[in-house]
């Protein structure tokens, strides 16, 4: 969340930033419950120093008289700290809570807008491919193949589940297995984490485990909930620990399985595998300084760029406008891949990289010491390197052939042991 004194004295720009955001959070009374906190603590410490001066006092000579009427101010002493401590409890626990629905500032070259179509496209790379033949889309080449069963998966789970077999398989394993080496060998330690997390850490995070719009699926009665991504876990890995600075900045890449109820998620742009409940990625998580943030979250777009651009597999890459950043995420970036079936030829998200500045790390209560003796909070970032569910629509249907084939890009074919999915 953003520093509360940050808040009070950029009040404007804040109210303005949620505006621009599309989201509700009040800022007039964060910076209410702040002046109030302020002047409880204050009052606090002003009543604790009667106190000590009183009980001082009651230890000197003193007669009778003296010593009641120091006893019965004790008395009220004592009454009126606790008192202003249960006030001021309520307070700090009221001003966390709505701080909490503010969300990050927004990069000032973000573009202003309420959803996807106002995101500002800055990169193209490679050429959406021209058939000649009548191209389908990866549900009937996944059903024709035999990899993909959505059927089963729907009869056995529920919808938005899915069976992937045959060479589907050693597709999924090689897609995460060939992201995995690219970044081994840029750096990063690899994790196979957690598929489920305390509540407590996905909203250190950023998500709302709770409640109707929450996109989470909670374990009931344990106070843990699947996670959505290996974000949640990795950011919760340093969870209130002191960073050493010179090991910044830490690169970490977790694969896991991702759950999400998707809720409200409809209509033709989620068919298929494009939305589902259940999904392998492997993610990009970075603690670093505030003053590398900016330049580690361009290396992790170039990275997810140079993961697609070796799969051969066109893409664009948008700016993510306001209303569209979640409220974490300081500045966004979505690689959008072609995929032939959807609507008839059309960009669909494939990964995205977020810097989150300190807005986790102040949640989440990870710091340094900086080389003044000060703990200082870190920034966090994190990028998808594969969704292997939406990076699967993408291979098969760019490289769909006239005889209802899929051939395998050439950098792929090492990691699935086969350069083509016949009949």
């Amino acid at each position: 969340m953003l520093d509360y004194r940050f808040i009070v004295d950029n009040l404007e720009a804040v109210k303005k930033n949620i505006a621009d955001r599309f989201m509700k959070a009040d800022a007039d009374a964060v910076v209410s419950l702040f002046n109030r906190k302020t002047a409880l603590s204050t009052a606090l410490q002003d009543l604790q120093r009667q106190r000590n001066a009183n009980a001082s006092a009651m230890k000197g000579k003193l007669d009778a008289g003296e010593r009641a009427q120091l006893f019965l101010k004790g008395k009220w002493l004592k009454d009126e700290i606790a008192r202003t401590e249960t006030e001021f409890a309520t307070i700090e626990s009221a001003l966390e809570a709505e701080a909490r629905r503010v969300p990050n500032m927004a990069h000032p070259d973000a573009p202003v807008g309420h959803e996807d179509k106002d995101n500002l496209e800055v990169k193209q790379a490679g050429t959406p491919p021209r058939f000649d033949f009548e191209p389908v889309d990866h549900v009937k080449l996944g059903q024709d193949l035999d990899i993909i069963d959505f059927d089963a998966g729907t009869k056995v789970t529920g919808t938005k589940f899915y069976y992937l077999k045959n060479q589907g398989v050693f597709l999924e394993l090689g897609l995460v297995r060939y992201a995995l080496d690219i970044l081994q060998r840029k750096g990063f330690t690899p994790f196979i984490t957690p598929d489920l997390a305390r509540e407590e850490i996905l909203e250190g995070i950023g998500f709302n485990p709770r409640g109707e719009e929450s996109n989470v699926y909670t374990v009931a009665g344990e106070g843990t909930c699947l996670v959505g991504t290996a974000e949640i876990t990795l950011g919760g890995y340093y969870a209130n620990t002191i960073l050493a600075k010179d090991k910044l900045p830490l690169r970490l890449a977790g694969l896991s399985h991702c759950f999400r109820r998707e809720a409200g998620a409809a209509g033709q742009f989620s068919k298929g595998l494009y939305r589902v409940h259940q999904f392998t990625k492997l993610e990009m998580f970075v603690c670093c300084l505030p003053e590398e943030s900016n330049q580690l979250h361009d290396e992790l777009r170039l990275i997810e760029e140079e993961i697609f651009s070796g799969l051969e597999i066109p893409f664009r890459v948008v700016d993510t406008c306001t209303g569209d950043l979640g409220a974490p995420a300081y500045r966004k970036w979505d690689i959008e891949a072609w995929m032939p079936g959807r609507n008839n030829g059309e960009w669909g998200e494939v990964t995205s990289t977020s810097n989150c500045t300190d807005y986790q790390a102040r949640r989440l209560n990870v710091r340094y010491k900086d080389d003044d003796g000060k703990n200082r909070f870190v920034h966090m970032l994190n990028g998808t390197a594969i969704a292997v569910s939406r990076a699967i629509i993408a291979l098969m249907e760019n490289f769909q052939q006239a005889d209802g084939s899929i051939r395998i890009p050439s950098a792929l074919v090492p990691y699935c042991g086969f350069d083509v999915i016949k009949r």
